[in-house]
């Protein structure tokens, strides 16, 4: 990722330690890092040390760009920085992305103020500039940071990808590049570690219906786990594909409805409307558009489409009605299963 060369404008190298230049080539490693984050793999732990590091060959007129110090977020940022020479200043965020950072209030004025400090910054560069992601705008106090070290705060683009022309149009940001977009690639390259949670969950799932398969009249079988393979698949990846196109606001709604579209079509194809079944048709079309409900909803932490707030609402109104549903729909198929 790096080599511990001196590049410091001043001489001593910076105090007593050098800087670190990255490279904007991402090697194998990162690329195979990245995807095992993407699938919840070491995500805890996916992080680089905050501090001070050089890109190309800064000098003390180089513009210093802040980020955080999540891994992922570091490499995206890197890699559309080629030919630019300039300083990355990371903050301990903890390993989260700067957007959850500056809500979670790690990407934040004292941890920016902090840094410049720690790093000395001062003595790196001769400008009192810093280029901070419009994403990190809500953690971040610019008239604060210029109070407390003298540095002007300036909000850039929203995309690592648009650092370079943004940098080349004399640090000017057009109304493109400060739009949130959120495409569909956008949404699914989320989706895999929430697949994984549900995954995580479901082992338990599966483990009490072995349990109760063991003196079930009905024992549980390969069209049940179908049915609830399909409400997780809806609910952590065909919902969040599908946002914009599904009708309602909420998530949980949304990917309810979708559910019980899914729950009705997978129900009726297995003609479990018939009179010998129909209780259990009633319980799993309660049940499992509600834990597609749930899994949906769950997706609001990584969307661009809300707000805290608007979390917060959305939970306090849709968690009762999706615990009342689910708990109904689950009593309704243990009685089918155990009493036959």
């Amino acid at each position: 990722m790096s080599e511990n060369n001196c590049c410091c404008p001043s001489s001593g190298c910076c105090g007593t330690s050098a800087i670190q230049t990255v490279s904007t080539q991402l090697t194998f490693q990162d690329r195979l890092g990245a995807w095992k984050v993407r699938w919840g793999i070491g995500r805890m732990n996916y992080t680089v040390d905050p501090g001070i590091y050089a890109v190309g060959n800064p000098d003390e007129k180089s513009p210093v760009l802040v980020s955080a110090n999540y891994k992922l977020t570091f490499d995206t940022l890197r890699r559309h920085l080629s030919g630019v020479d300039c300083w990355l200043l990371l903050l301990d965020t903890k390993g989260v992305n700067v957007w959850c950072a500056a809500g979670k209030g790690t990407f934040g004025t004292d941890e920016l103020v902090e840094r410049i400090k720690a790093v000395g910054l001062s003595e790196i560069v001769a400008h009192k500039k810093l280029y901070l992601p419009q994403l990190g705008a809500p953690g971040v106090n610019a008239h604060e940071v210029r109070q407390r070290t003298g540095f002007f705060v300036t909000f850039g683009p929203v995309r690592a990808i648009d650092i370079k022309p943004y940098i080349a149009a004399g640090y000017i940001a057009t109304k493109e590049m400060r739009t949130v977009r959120f495409t569909i690639w956008d949404r699914l390259v989320l989706t895999p570690i929430e697949l994984i949670a549900a995954a995580k969950v479901s082992l338990m799932v599966f483990g009490v219906l072995f349990l109760i398969n063991l003196f079930a009249a009905r024992p549980f079988g390969f069209l049940d786990f179908l049915a609830y393979a399909a409400a997780v698949l809806i609910g952590t990846v065909v919902t969040p594909v599908l946002l914009p196109f599904v009708p309602g606001k909420a998530f949980a709604f949304k990917g309810w409805l979708l559910g019980a579209i899914g729950t009705v079509l997978i129900v009726w194809a297995y003609g479990w409307f018939a009179s010998s079944t129909l209780l259990l048709a009633i319980g799993y079309t309660l049940s499992l558009p509600a834990l597609a409900a749930f899994l949906a909803m769950n997706f609001t932490g990584a969307s661009t489409y809300t707000s805290p707030s608007g979390v917060l609402k959305e939970m306090k109104t849709s968690l009762p009605f999706i615990a009342l549903s689910l708990l109904a729909g689950i009593v309704l198929i243990l009685i089918k299963t155990i009493i036959g």
